[in-house]
């Protein structure tokens, strides 16, 4: 095997390893186990368990972000909902143990990005068409990175709880992710008040 391959069948392992077990749970003795090495060939490659999380994530953001962002092909403002609803539920379905592990915190994640800071850049995509749907309807466009934040929160943790249910199927659940956030958009308030007795 090339260096490169065992770089590659590291990786695998490792990302299978922290799906299950977790980046405290995993040790880099297992890793090396799986993979029928010594541990110095895991410490050689990555340095450590550390640094091999550290690739695994950042690889899962970046297929996570250009799947997002890939998807994202224009058309009408609830297409592009759609489409960004099914980037990612496609990822859960197609990445299981990658989205398990980055929605999961470790004390690696703070230095190498987190799940919110991924979440954080797709929703600044979504901000510029968001940006120019309020502006058309005589909403504030200030106000859209807030609401690109509050839509795209939505659909990653809506994300979070498929992955574990799985029902209903991944159509039916974009579906219902656009009908809320469509038509909750589409009865939008200008001048939003709180109508309850807590005003601050």
């Amino acid at each position: 095997m090339t260096g490169k391959q065992r770089r590659e069948q590291l990786l695998e392992i490792g990302r299978t390893v922290f799906a299950e077990r977790g980046y405290d749970g995993t040790s880099v003795e297992e890793i090396a186990e799986r993979a029928g090495v010594s541990k110095p060939v895991v410490y050689e490659h990555f340095g450590g368990k550390e640094g091999l999380y550290a690739v695994v994530v950042d690889r899962e953001m970046q297929l996570l972000l250009d799947m997002v962002t890939g998807a994202l092909t224009g058309g009408h403002s609830r297409e592009l909902l759609e489409q960004a609803a099914f980037a990612l539920m496609d990822y859960i379905d197609t990445s299981t143990d990658g989205f398990r592990i980055l929605v999961r915190d470790s004390p690696v994640a703070q230095s190498t990005g987190t799940f919110a800071s991924l979440i954080s850049d797709i929703a600044t995509q979504v901000e510029d068409i968001l940006g120019l749907e309020f502006k058309a309807r005589g909403f504030d466009a200030r106000l859209a990175p807030m609401y690109s934040q509050m839509l795209v929160g939505m659909v990653a943790l809506t994300g979070q709880w498929w992955l574990e249910v799985r029902k209903p199927d991944k159509a039916e659940v974009a579906a219902h992710l656009v009908n809320l956030a469509w038509h909750g958009l589409e009865g939008m308030e200008r001048h939003p008040r709180l109508v309850g007795d807590r005003k601050a």
